[in-house]
């Protein structure tokens, strides 16, 4: 059985709209982890942001995807933190 052009764009595109779901979830678990390491933190008299971490974060985003890696690292960090 062959398919058509657009029936595999339309299946290719349900596969990435599910994806995305799953990372925004994933997003937003992250997110909430992030609070409470930032809470803990702060409550025991550190600081909010412990800037090695967040490098060593920026490191990893970039030696798995490259420089725009550190860009999407970036974004993630700024949605963690939360309001300053």
């Amino acid at each position: 059985m062959t398919t058509t052009p657009e029936a595999t764009i339309a299946d290719a595109r349900e596969r990435i709209d599910a994806l995305d779901d799953r990372i925004i979830g994933l997003i937003q678990e992250r997110m909430a982890v992030s609070s409470v390491v930032q809470r803990t933190r702060l409550a025991s008299g550190g600081r909010r942001v412990h800037l090695a971490r967040e490098m060593e974060i920026l490191g990893r985003y970039r030696d798995a995807l490259g420089r725009p890696g550190t860009s999407l690292a970036m974004t993630l960090l700024e949605l963690s933190r939360g309001r300053i």
